[in-house]
């Protein structure tokens, strides 16, 4: 490869390779409703870990959605999900992807934090992070976590097989909508570029990625956007109670939705509410220009990146958008200042 690394991240990366070596039992984890990017990322890092001779298994709090079961291809072993816990609890090691906060891998927080064990990161948001002790390969200027995946087999010397690079390029691929969100860099495009010398074929995983909708998505989509409201710089849509079950959908195919209101000109703060339980409220955060989502949502627990966030609060439906639309507005007039 042509990527060039710093010395710090040369000098984590092999941190890492010392702690992950042959003979050892691995389990890699990432966050509830996993996406392209934790997915990508755990399989592509499977891939080389098997091959350095070490015992692997995913072992995630929630299932693949069934959009990237397609990465698993040839190695369904590999997915131990369904008996997350056990695999935890067997591992001499155990690596987060794509997250830094102990409280964000759900069911599996208590085995994770239990275990003893080392606890490795890589991950690529803005967060001091919450894990158990452990080498850390993070870089919040990164545009996925599949991205820094390469970059520790690059500066390891460890092969990029055709098999690591088609998990990797999903990765950087959902994780920067399909190149076009902000996070798209010169160093992301040259990533990628690698990724498809190893042999893919885009236009194959995009379709893998983004043509296998079940029918019920675009209607969620529909009703989701029967409830727009935009006002002077803010954007926002609520999906109906009850409509992932009315549609045979998965909270998966609600990914991208945000993205409508955010697309409105004029529009600096998009959000997109949803109920994950009875009383409790999930918030998608988009914005545009200078507007700092991961800072809007930092007082309410939440965080991610600058332009794509989230947070989750206790309270009806209701409660929620009025609190959090009361403090976007007061957001929005002192960015604006």
């Amino acid at each position: 490869m042509t990527i060039t690394l710093s010395g710090d991240k040369l000098t984590a990366a092999e941190e890492l390779a010392r702690l992950l070596s042959p003979g050892l039992r691995v389990a890699l984890t990432t966050h509830v409703h996993p996406d392209g990017d934790g997915i990508g990322s755990e399989i592509g890092l499977a891939h080389l870990l098997r091959a350095r001779k070490l015992e692997v298994a995913i072992a995630n709090p929630t299932l693949t959605p069934a959009r990237f079961q397609f990465l698993f291809e040839g190695v369904d072993e590999l997915d131990r999900s369904r008996e997350a816990v056990k695999a935890i609890r067997a591992a001499d090691v155990i690596v987060v992807l794509d997250i830094s906060d102990l409280g964000r891998l759900g069911m599996l927080s208590q085995a994770v934090a239990d275990r003893g064990v080392p606890v490795a990161c890589i991950d690529h948001h803005a967060s001091p992070g919450t894990l158990p002790a452990g080498p850390r390969y993070v870089d919040p200027a990164a545009s996925a976590t599949g991205e820094l995946i390469c970059e520790i087999a690059l500066a390891n010397q460890w092969p990029i097989t055709e098999a690591v690079a088609r998990a990797l390029y999903v990765a950087v691929l959902t994780d920067t909508g399909g190149f076009r969100f902000s996070n798209t860099r010169p160093r992301t495009l040259r990533i990628a570029a690698e990724l498809l010398d190893a042999g893919l074929d885009p236009e194959e995983l995009y379709l893998d990625v983004y043509a296998t909708a079940p029918a019920g998505r675009p209607r969620l989509v529909a009703e989701t956007l029967q409830t727009l409201v935009v006002e002077d710089g803010l954007a926002w849509v609520t999906v109906p109670p009850g409509a992932l079950e009315r549609h045979q959908v998965t909270v998966d195919d609600l990914d991208g939705i945000v993205e409508f209101p955010r697309s409105i000109a004029g529009v600096r703060l998009a959000m997109l509410f949803r109920e994950i339980s009875q009383d409790r409220v999930k918030v998608s955060l988009r914005s545009s220009g200078s507007v700092d989502v991961a800072a809007f949502a930092r007082p309410f627990g939440g965080g991610g990146h600058k332009h794509a966030s989230g947070l989750s609060l206790p309270g009806s439906l209701p409660e929620v958008q009025s609190k959090v639309l009361e403090a976007a507005r007061r957001y929005l007039l002192a960015s604006s200042q």
